[in-house]
């Protein structure tokens, strides 16, 4: 296992901080289409109030009967209270003047018209005053409340207007900030509680299983039903099954390192057993010489199998050495292998015609057969058989495929064990069973190339072991 280190924690990386930061984003993001309409509305209405007053001042005026006497005295605090330089107003054809000093008349103004504006005239109007206003001069034009039809024009700077302007933006500023830290803690608080609290949790807790896996502590009960709590529920079944897995890894190691041990001194005894084979085989008997050679390879071949276990062990498994190899013969010495010839209750039917040749390893595939065999046989022994007791090894050549079959007419397999099939120390059917038969089946047919499957034929157990027709000789 790889060791990583722990992940580097930076400022402004965790998720709490990306999630303020988007809350914050999305305030702004939602108060600009509200600021700009209520900058828009803002400058209206100031507007109006200049206007307004600019309506009171020709009130005023229409009372003296030529305004060309009316004293400064009375024109110059009027014009001061509108904030204006001088006050036009158009009443059924005709105009009037009046300024605080004609000479001081501006030779530009900029057009402040307060009727007829639709929404986006008033925004961009807003925008253009707030931008580039500041020295310029503005001629508010329009019909103050109950001036009769009298148009009424107001020049003033335009100073004023845009230093107000910047006080209400200041101030909406100011409003959406705190709008925006009120929501960017409410919502921290319920995401805290509700997502990133148990994403810190789950995270934690996956990076403290990568550490030590194998000291899983008890698993916490999940009461959530959402997208979390489905992921957390799902990170405690996996976290168990992985240590049930290490576990298992950690018995099976335990497990070969004392069968390599058993192996290595039953390797020797079986040496032994075939130098005094050997020296049997040389007596004159008759029954001695026809019974010593099938002694004599059946201790070579339990010798040659024990170093395969050692070799297993070191990971150094022999691989498959495919050789021409009688079908029949080699069905007929497995069911002796596994005690099926000459049985008092069990029969055995091998229907491989003789002249059936395929080529695969002798000594792997003779294992695959007596380990289906003798399989067949022990269920055949611990349960009533539907007729007469029997095994079967078929063959079957179906143009692309061969199919090797070996079938008995048992009570079946569980369906534990089905669940389980192949699965070493899982899939064993009786007790005390370890199921490294099938497991082992499996594991040297797939290294000849070809493959074992559990068929549902009828009752008993019937496995099949196909090869590509290139197999067949």
């Amino acid at each position: 296992m790889h060791e990583h280190p722990p992940p580097e924690r930076r400022p402004f990386t965790s998720l709490s901080v990306k999630l303020i930061a988007v809350i914050v984003l999305v305030v702004i993001l939602v108060e600009i289409p509200v600021y700009l309409p209520s900058l828009a509305s803002y400058r209206a209405s100031w507007l109006d109030d200049r206007l307004r007053v600019g309506g009171v001042a020709v009130r005023v005026f229409d009372t003296v009967p030529d305004i060309m006497d009316l004293p400064s005295d009375i024109s110059d605090p009027l014009l001061q209270a509108a904030g204006a330089i001088a006050i036009v107003y158009r009443h059924q054809g005709q105009s009037e003047l009046i300024a605080l000093d004609a000479s001081t008349m501006p030779s530009e103004t900029v057009l402040a018209e307060t009727r007829g504006q639709n929404p986006l005239s008033q925004i961009v109007a807003a925008l253009d005053t707030l931008i580039n206003g500041g020295d310029r001069t503005i001629r508010i034009v329009g019909e103050p409340p109950g001036a009769g039809g009298t148009i009424v024009e107001v020049v003033m700077p335009e100073a004023p207007l845009r230093a107000d302007m910047l006080v209400y933006s200041r101030n909406i500023l100011l409003l959406s900030l705190v709008i925006t830290a009120l929501a960017a803690i409410v919502l921290f608080v319920f995401a805290e509680r509700l997502l990133i609290g148990p994403i810190r949790r789950l995270s934690a807790r996956v990076i403290a299983f990568r550490t030590s896996p194998e000291a899983v502590a008890s698993l916490p009960e999940v009461k959530r039903n959402d997208e979390l709590g489905v992921l957390e529920r799902e990170l405690n079944d996996m976290q168990a099954d992985i240590y049930a897995m290490l576990r298992q890894r950690r018995h099976l190691a335990e497990l070969g390192l004392a069968v390599a041990k058993i192996n290595h001194d039953l390797r020797n005894m079986l040496t032994s057993a075939q130098l005094l084979s050997d020296q049997v085989a040389t007596l004159d008997d008759p029954k001695v010489n026809r019974i010593a050679p099938r002694l004599v390879a059946t201790l070579d071949r339990a010798t040659a199998f024990a170093q395969t276990v050692i070799d297993y062990g070191r990971q150094r498994e022999a691989p498959s050495r495919p050789q021409p190899v009688d079908l029949r013969a080699l069905g007929t010495e497995a069911a002796t292998a596994a005690g099926l010839m000459g049985h008092p209750e069990i029969a055995f039917d091998n229907t491989v015609p003789d002249d059936t040749v395929l080529k695969v390893d002798p000594d792997q595939f003779s294992r695959v057969l007596t380990n289906l065999m003798k399989n067949a046989r022990e269920a055949l022994e611990l349960a009533e058989p539907n007729g007469e007791a029997m095994v079967r090894l078929a063959f079957d050549d179906q143009g692309d495929t061969v199919r090797i079959v070996v079938s008995d007419n048992g009570p079946g397999l569980p369906q534990k064990a089905k669940d389980n099939l192949f699965v070493a120390f899982e899939g064993s059917v009786r007790a005390g069973g370890t199921g490294l038969g099938l497991a082992i089946a499996r594991e040297l047919t797939e290294a000849n190339g070809g493959t074992i499957s559990l068929v549902e034929e009828g009752k008993g157990a019937t496995f099949v072991l196909s090869f590509p027709a290139d197999r067949l000789v």
